[in-house]
């Protein structure tokens, strides 16, 4: 390998690295082992990922792996800081904000965009975007964020800007008094509405899904549906828009309790959905929002558009004529 420094493209790499000579008498070994013995407050996988990034010399030049390093080698590393300790950093995310107080932020999430960060997504994220727009943020728990939608659902999210607001919107959140309705594309006629309280928890042979048969750490969920109106997609297949109304908010409940009864969501195919062009996602989207000002009292309420890629869905299908506007039943009346 030629001699070089290591990428300057690492934001997390220190200024300075640590210099580590091994002297007479260390074992001749793989760089990543060795490293492990010099560095045991960071895991071998780590270490591995440094190397591999250019981030370790061994005698001035960049190493790979399983390069043999022994006594009279000089190490040059290049610490970097664990990616979970850079999570809460403001960055510059576009995302829209339909409304705000002194109190709380109303938030329409795009798809693609993860809310929290995490394994895989210790970057980009709408908290790290929270931060960049509204610093004050950083003094708040979790950035002020009180519930989520997952990366490839769209719609409303509120966010709360100060402690008392956050300790106000959790308790509504937790007495199921916060308004949410989402709209949904299903798989098959949904010829009624109806209620599914059927407890939801990790599903114990895949660990990504959830699911209600079986579940591990199950908790308590409850979705109330309405079907808006029923088409047919290309080739025929069957298809209803849905209206879904959510007393509990567990991780996937709309995509879950749907399949749970037979109506996969369109294009959710972690869960059975079947593709429909021109859908890349799963088609559901958080359209309407209420809750109580934590500050000022009364009730907030908020709604969004269905956005472009679920409206390029919504026109391909071929509606019946008997059925009820998404928009025009997201307008009747107040939550309850």
């Amino acid at each position: 390998m030629s001699s070089s420094l290591p990428s300057q493209d690492i934001e997390t790499q220190e200024a300075e690295p640590r210099l580590l000579d091994l002297p007479p008498g260390t074992p001749a070994g793989r760089l990543d082992k060795v490293l492990a013995q010099l560095l045991p407050e960071h895991s071998r996988s780590r270490l591995q990922g440094w190397i591999e990034r250019g981030g370790v010399l061994v005698n001035g030049k960049e190493a790979s792996v399983r390069q043999v390093v022994g006594p009279g080698d000089q190490l040059t590393v290049w610490e970097e800081a664990a990616p979970e300790s850079l999570a809460f950093t403001p960055e510059a995310i576009d995302f829209p904000v339909v409304a705000d107080s002194a109190d709380w932020i109303v938030v329409d999430k795009p798809v693609g965009l993860v809310v929290h960060p995490g394994a895989g997504n210790w970057h980009g994220t709408l908290l790290n975007g929270l931060l960049h727009r509204y610093p004050e943020l950083a003094q708040v728990p979790r950035a002020g964020i009180v519930h989520r939608l997952d990366k490839d659902t769209s719609g409303l999210m509120v966010v709360a800007r100060t402690i008392t607001a956050q300790t106000s919107l959790v308790r509504q959140l937790q007495a199921r008094t916060v308004g949410r309705r989402y709209l949904a594309l299903v798989s098959g006629h949904v010829r009624r509405g109806g209620t599914i309280d059927r407890p939801i928890g990790r599903d114990p042979r895949v660990p990504v899904r959830m699911s209600v048969e079986r579940p591990i750490a199950a908790k308590p969920a409850i979705t109330h549906f309405e079907p808006l109106r029923q088409g047919r997609a290309h080739g025929g297949m069957p298809v209803t828009e849905v209206e879904c109304r959510l007393e509990t908010g567990r991780t996937h409940q709309i995509r879950v309790h749907m399949a749970s009864i037979g109506h996969p969501l369109l294009a959710d195919t972690l869960y059975g959905g079947k593709a429909v062009e021109p859908a890349g996602r799963q088609m559901l989207h958080a359209a309407r929002l209420q809750f109580d000002d934590p500050v000022q009292g009364g009730p907030r309420v908020f709604r969004a558009p269905v956005p472009d890629d679920m409206q390029a869905v919504v026109r391909v299908i071929a509606w019946d004529d008997d059925g009820q506007e998404a928009d025009d039943y997201l307008d009747e009346g107040d939550e309850e």
